[in-house]
C-alpha cells in the first residue's frame, strides 16, 4: 500500500554496513571468542548489531 520503492535501498546499504562490520571484526586485535560473539550479534540482528557494535565494539587502541 505505501510501497515507495526505499526499502531495498535501505535493505542493501544495512547489508554493506554489516559486511564492512564484520570484515573490520575478523581483522581486529581481539580474541577469537569476542570478535565470534561479535560475528554473531551483527548476523543475527544486522541493524541493531551492526549499531551496537560501532559504538560498543573493540577499538583499534593505536591512536
Amino acid at each position: 500500500m505505501f510501497n515507495t520503492g526505499y526499502n531495498g535501498i535501505l535493505g542493501l546499504l544495512i547489508l554493506i554496513g554489516d559486511v564492512w562490520a564484520i570484515i573490520n571484526i575478523l581483522q581486529s586485535p581481539a580474541s577469537n571468542q569476542k570478535k565470534l560473539v561479535w560475528t554473531v550479534i551483527v548476523v543475527l540482528l544486522p541493524l541493531l548489531g551492526l549499531i551496537l557494535w560501532f559504538f560498543l565494539g573493540p577499538r583499534d587502541r593505536k591512536s
